[in-house]
C-alpha cells in the first residue's frame, strides 16, 4: 500500500521531526496536509513568536512556479498590483480577482530571477492560472510538494539563522531574498513572514528537509527556538491585522450566494490595486466601485474588556446589525481584545459607536454582553526591529 493510500492526510518533508516534537497530538489539516495545532502549549508557542523564535512548517502552502517570455506580462494581467515594480531578488505582497472584481486570494509573489517567480497562495487556483495565460507564452507548475517550506519568526530569529551559518542575513531587507548553500543543496531565505515581527522564510528541496529541521533546532538552541502550531500563528497574525481566505473573507470561486464576495477595497487593501498600469482580471468592476462606493468597509476593533468577540455581530448604538466579526482574539502583546470585521458602508468610522453582541460560556451558563468597540487605524503590532535594516541580533 503507498504512503498516500493509508491515511486522508499527507505529511509534509519535515514529518518526522514535527512528529518528534508534537507532544500534544493535537492535529488539523492543511490542504491535505497534517498539521499541528499546537505542539505543546498555545501560549509559550505564542510567546515563543513576540519574545524569542517560532518555527512553523509552511510546506503545505499552495506554490505555483511561473515563467517564460510572456511570465512577467502575464503576471501584470493577473494581479492588481503592478508586478513590474518587484524586481529579480524582491517578494511582492498581492490579490488577484475575478471580473466582477471580487478577491480570489491573497498572497506573495516571489520574483527568483528575471522572468521567474514563484506564487504563494493559501487556495489551490491551478486552473484559474491556466484560464488566464491563454494567449500569453508561459510555464505554470504546481511546486506545492516540490519546496519544503519553514517560517521562522521572532526577535530572535536572525540571531538563530545566522547561528545556522547563514552569515549575513542581518543585511536582507524586508521582503528581499538571498540564496544560501546548506547540505549540498540550495536554501533560499526571504524576509517575509505572517506575524508582523521580525521573521524569515525557509524554501529548501524536500531531501533537505529534515536535515535543514535538525540544524536549525540545534543551532537555535540557545536563542530559545521553537516549533509552534496554528493557532499560536493564528493569534499572531489577528494581532498584526493580517488578513486569511477561509477566515476574513471568502474566495470568489467558492461564494454561494450573490454579494458574499468580497472586492479589494472591502477588504481594505485598496493600496494594491493599481489602475495605471494598464488592464487587468476585474478592472473595470473595480472603477466601477471606485466611483459609486464599496458595499463594506474593513476595520479592525479594539473590543472592550477580556472576552474574544469572535463571530460577534457588530451593532450600533440603536441596536441594529452593521456587520460581524470575522477574527477575533485577546493579544497578549498588544494587551488588547482585538477583532477584525467586515461592516456595511458607512459604519467604521472612527468616531462610530459600535458594539460587540458577544456570547461566552462559563460551566454551562452562557452570558451575553454587548462590549463597546473603538476603530483602530494604525497598525495593532509593528515593532520596530520588523523593518529594521540591519536586523538586530537579539
Amino acid at each position: 500500500m503507498k504512503p498516500h493510500d493509508e491515511t486522508l492526510l499527507l505529511d509534509t518533508p519535515f514529518a518526522a521531526g514535527v512528529r518528534r516534537a508534537c507532544q500534544l497530538q493535537d492535529w488539523g489539516h492543511w490542504k491535505g496536509y497534517a498539521t499541528p495545532n499546537a505542539y505543546e502549549d498555545v501560549e509559550q508557542e505564542y510567546f515563543a513568536l513576540r519574545n524569542a523564535a517560532g518555527v512553523f512548517d509552511l510546506s503545505p502552502m499552495t506554490k505555483y512556479r511561473i515563467g517564460g517570455p510572456d511570465a512577467g506580462a502575464f503576471l501584470n494581467r493577473l494581479l492588481t498590483r503592478d508586478v513590474g515594480k518587484i524586481g529579480p531578488g524582491r517578494v511582492g505582497y498581492c490579490v488577484w480577482c475575478d471580473d466582477a472584481g471580487m478577491v480570489l486570494d491573497d498572497g506573495t509573489l516571489f520574483h527568483l530571477s528575471e522572468g521567474d517567480y514563484r506564487l504563494c497562495a493559501q487556495e489551490r487556483c491551478l486552473d484559474w492560472l491556466h484560464w488566464s495565460a491563454l494567449g500569453f507564452d508561459v510555464d505554470i507548475q504546481d511546486e506545492t510538494a516540490a519546496v519544503a517550506a519553514l517560517a521562522v519568526q521572532g526577535p530572535t530569529s536572525c540571531a538563530a539563522l545566522r547561528a545556522l551559518g547563514l552569515d549575513g542575513m542581518q543585511d536582507l531587507k524586508p521582503f528581499a531574498l538571498r540564496s544560501f548553500a546548506f547540505d549540498g543543496g540550495e536554501l533560499l531565505a526571504s524576509r517575509t513572514g505572517f506575524t508582523g515581527d521580525l521573521g524569515y522564510e525557509l524554501w529548501t528541496a524536500p531531501d533537505h528537509a529534515q536535515a535543514l529541521w535538525d540544524a536549525l533546532f540545534k543551532a537555535g538552541r540557545d536563542y530559545l527556538i521553537r516549533p509552534i502550531g496554528m493557532a499560536a500563528l493564528d493569534l499572531a497574525r489577528i494581532e498584526a491585522g493580517f488578513i486569511q481566505a477561509g477566515e476574513d473573507f471568502v474566495p470568489a470561486d467558492q461564494v454561494l450566494r450573490p454579494g458574499r464576495g468580497r472586492s479589494p477595497f472591502e477588504l481594505g487593501l485598496d493600496w494594491l490595486v493599481d489602475f495605471g498600469k494598464g488592464p487587468f482580471t476585474g478592472r473595470s468592476a473595480l472603477l466601477r466601485e471606485r466611483q459609486r462606493g464599496s458595499r463594506f468597509r474593513f476595520v479592525k476593533l479594539d473590543v472592550q474588556g477580556d472576552k474574544p468577540a469572535a463571530d460577534s455581530f457588530i451593532l450600533n448604538k440603536s441596536g441594529k446589525v452593521v456587520g460581524h466579526v470575522t477574527s477575533a482574539a485577546w493579544c497578549p502583546s498588544a494587551k488588547r481584545n482585538l477583532a477584525l470585521a467586515s461592516l456595511q458602508m458607512p459604519w467604521g468610522r472612527p468616531d462610530d459607536a459600535l458594539y460587540a453582541e458577544i456570547y461566552y460560556s462559563r460551566e454551562l451558563h452562557w452570558t451575553r454582553l454587548k462590549a463597546r468597540c473603538k476603530v483602530i487605524e494604525g497598525p495593532l503590532w509593528d515593532p520596530p526591529r520588523r523593518r529594521q535594516t540591519p536586523a538586530p541580533d537579539f
